[in-house]
């Protein structure tokens, strides 16, 4: 058996026209399942019986179990699923004044081992699914703010470019009319850096928003702090960021992770400033790291961190300082996930 959410439409479709049923149940299965929220086929009032039949026959619904949550002072809600192997995950939902963003996990641990982040702590244990996935987003859509998502970004435990195919069909179905009817450019990738990833994604049909996790200015420092930079280093890299913004025609950001006395003085501002001359179609967001103990980082000084903004715009550079959000739930990457695996495996 399958779960029916790994299907596309036209996939979906193929199961029909190969059981003799007509194509338009198709639209009526997805909005049941997107729209409605229905993980019962039997509930699916509007479809003849034998053919309620055959999806449950055939498939099933897959649903993740919510086993710890916490909530900032600021809205900000971070929750910890088990999945049906016992693994976890986290899907955080930050709402602001605008927008109702979701933070989408595509990797149960990663394999990356950048300095600053603790989704690796644990080591990589497997790809999530395309349905798992979309059950993170389904269960944002009916729990969050509201109950409305506004942005989604692939951007939580795991590097989304290692999990590409199912990545790329998540979004190709949440973007369908017929599901969530979610806008690509409302729907944000982020990767360490992946060449062939990066060249892959820019052929894709999808208006999509690509974010770079960059971090430092020259090779040896990103080496140290995202070891990832000793197979695609700063240079090939930007040469990719510059291919992807021509074929494309699409802006990208650059997030870069300040921590204290690594990254964040004035000479790495200069230097950041001189890679990226002659990019165009680009932001700098800059992000105060979270303090981790288990990594031993800590952010800059307010006063430091505004000197490294202030260096940018005077080189003319596009550049936003993201509001921390979270902090007092631990809500960078993998925090949650760390601590209950050490509370409960000891």
């Amino acid at each position: 058996m399958q779960d029916i959410k790994e299907l596309t439409l036209e996939e979906l479709k193929k199961f029909l026209k190969d059981k003799n049923f007509p194509e338009f149940h198709t639209k009526q299965i997805f909005s049941w399942i997107y729209k409605q929220g229905i993980s019962d086929f039997t509930k699916m009032s509007d479809l003849p019986s034998d053919l309620r039949g055959q999806l449950k026959e055939k498939f099933y619904l897959t649903s993740l179990k919510l086993v710890d949550k916490t909530q900032s002072r600021d809205g900000t809600e971070k929750f910890l699923f088990a999945l049906s192997d016992k693994n976890f995950i986290e899907t955080v939902v930050i709402p602001t004044e605008k927008r109702v963003t979701g933070c989408i996990s595509t990797q149960v641990g990663c394999k990356f081992a950048c300095r600053f982040c603790a989704s690796g702590l644990l080591g990589f244990k497997r790809n999530l699914t395309c349905a798992e996935m979309i059950e993170e987003i389904l269960y944002l859509k009916n729990n969050s703010h509201n109950n409305k998502l506004t942005h989604l970004v692939f951007m939580g435990i795991g590097e989304p470019l290692d999990n590409y195919d199912n990545v790329l069909k998540t979004i190709r179905i949440i973007n369908s009319p017929h599901a969530f009817n979610f806008g690509a450019r409302r729907i944000t990738i982020s990767t360490c850096g992946i060449i062939p990833a990066i060249k892959r994604l820019s052929d894709e049909d999808l208006q999509i928003e690509l974010s770079i996790s960059l971090h430092a200015a020259d090779d040896k420092t990103r080496s140290q702090i995202m070891p990832i930079n000793k197979i695609y280093p700063i240079r090939d890299l930007i040469r990719a960021c510059q291919d992807y913004i021509k074929k494309k025609n699409r802006q990208i950001t650059f997030e870069y992770v300040l921590i204290k006395g690594v990254n964040s003085d004035l000479q790495n501002a200069i230097k950041l400033g001189k890679i990226l001359q002659g990019l165009r179609l680009y932001k700098i967001n800059l992000i105060p790291v979270n303090s981790i103990k288990e990594l031993k980082v800590e952010p800059p000084n307010k006063l430091e961190i505004l000197f490294f903004k202030d260096c940018l715009l005077k080189q003319g550079i596009n550049v936003t300082l993201r509001k921390p959000r979270g902090q007092d739930i631990e809500a960078a990457c993998g925090q949650l996930r760390l601590r209950y695996e050490k509370v409960h495996s000891s």
